[in-house]
């Protein structure tokens, strides 16, 4: 295999709430509405900015994280995505230099050169001197250039624009306008296919980079060859049943692409309006909003009989942070609502009016050590021992629990299940 060679920006910010998503997707609009493939990956374990960027993009997005996903198989992805591609853009995570590993460990990585985003509406001049700092602060950090976001008026983007030093270049504004805005819950964005006006708002900040900034490609990056990996078909005519709607939907892409690379069949089916399974041997129930579809989750008495015939049949069933709290007797809204869900594992969980729990993790598994991220708002309360707990790597406090009856396997934890598929594999073959 050779190096390929694509245009390519890593879209980054001083913060978090800069507006990277939004400028992202237009970017990602405007080009895929010019006629170019662009595929859009996003920094760390976010699944909320992936639905905007995947809609903007018309393509599947991956995560890329330099300890998660590794340095491999970041590798693997953008070389795959260079070979398909006229534009590779990839979202930022937090501020710029935020976190271990950050963005711009995976810029300076993988040489993809850094557009800021700065949110201009309460500065002038010290603009620049922002763009200077985020340009200069770490050696060999390759930079492309900066964007206004929520500009006021023409005339203040050219305020920005002129506070420039001479060598950062200036790559257009968006007005401060709320029908480009994304709107957010406490997970992060509202999910993609919740905005019935989602389009209309990419298309209008596409629109405004267009006139600002017009259409030009960035210059190309070559992206090396990686190394080849074999995946046994260790999950060869498994049939695993996916959950997958407005209340679980906080999926991995890689994780659905190795569970076909490993033989399985994905069986996708909604928790929420369906009232039978498909005929799998596997159950997936991933994370999201259980808790704002408390009682028509609680009202579906038939796929609860169904998965509970399932479990009563010793096949797997792995769960994931919503996909868990589904599991559990009882859950309370932040409105102190609440419902009787699946009682699979016994305990019940409050909703918090803060996050409970934020970090990368690793846990040692009798399958073997896996890599994911836990991020949640809910307070957990069950009296199962623990199977194992998971560690972070950055010293966070989060030491999420995995709870094992029989083959049912349920934690905070998202695991991305690329970084051990024989992990992966081991959980859900029956």
């Amino acid at each position: 295999m050779t190096a390929r060679s694509c245009p390519a920006l890593l879209i980054a910010a001083p913060a978090s709430g800069q507006g990277k998503t939004t400028v992202t997707a237009a970017l990602a609009r405007l080009h895929t509405r010019a006629g170019k493939r662009v595929r859009v990956f996003k920094c760390g374990p976010d699944f909320l900015d992936p639905m905007i960027l995947a809609r903007a993009s018309g393509q599947a997005v991956y995560q890329l994280d330099l300890w998660m996903v590794g340095e491999d198989e970041c590798r693997r992805l953008l070389w795959e995505a260079a070979g398909e591609a006229d534009l590779i853009l990839i979202e930022g995570v937090m501020g710029l230099f935020d976190g271990s590993p950050s963005a711009a460990d995976l810029a300076r990585r993988f040489q993809v050169p850094v557009l800021g985003v700065i949110d201009g509406s309460a500065m002038a001049q010290t603009f620049g001197a922002l763009a200077y700092g985020l340009a200069n602060f770490q050696h060999n950090l390759p930079f492309a250039g900066v964007l206004a976001n929520r500009t006021g008026s023409a005339r203040h983007g050219e305020i920005l624009r002129d506070s420039l030093p001479p060598a950062i270049r200036w790559y257009g504004a968006l007005p401060r306008s709320a029908a480009l805005e994304l709107p957010s819950r406490h997970l992060g964005l509202v999910q993609a296919e919740e905005l019935a006006d989602l389009d209309s708002r990419l298309d209008a900040a596409a629109d405004a980079l267009l006139a600002s900034a017009g259409d030009a490609l960035p210059d190309p990056v070559r992206f090396a060859a990686p190394v080849d990996q074999v995946i046994e078909p260790l999950l060869a005519g498994v049939r695993i049943g996916v959950a997958r709607d407005t209340a679980f939907a906080f999926l991995y892409q890689a994780n659905l692409d190795l569970l076909r690379r490993l033989g399985a069949e994905l069986c996708f089916f909604s928790p929420l309006r369906e009232r039978q399974l498909p005929e799998v041997d596997s159950l997936y129930l991933p994370g999201g909003y259980p808790e704002l579809h408390l009682q028509q989750l609680a009202q579906n008495l038939a796929m609860r009989e169904a998965i509970h015939v399932h479990q009563a049949a010793g096949k797997p069933i792995l769960a994931e942070c919503g996909g868990m709290l589904y599991l559990l007797e009882r859950l309370t809204d932040k409105a102190g609502h609440s419902a009787e869900l699946l009682g699979l594992l016994p305990g019940h969980a409050q909703m918090q009016p803060r996050m409970a729990a934020l970090g990368l993790q690793q846990v040692e598994l009798p399958e073997g050590l896996l890599r994911g991220h836990t991020y949640h708002h809910s307070q957990l309360d069950s009296p199962v021992e623990p199977l194992a707990r998971g560690s972070s790597p950055n010293q966070r406090p989060a030491s999420e629990a995995v709870y094992r009856l029989g083959r049912l396997t349920a934690s905070y934890i998202h695991f991305y299940l690329p970084s051990n598929p024989q992990a992966a594999a081991g959980l859900l073959l029956p």
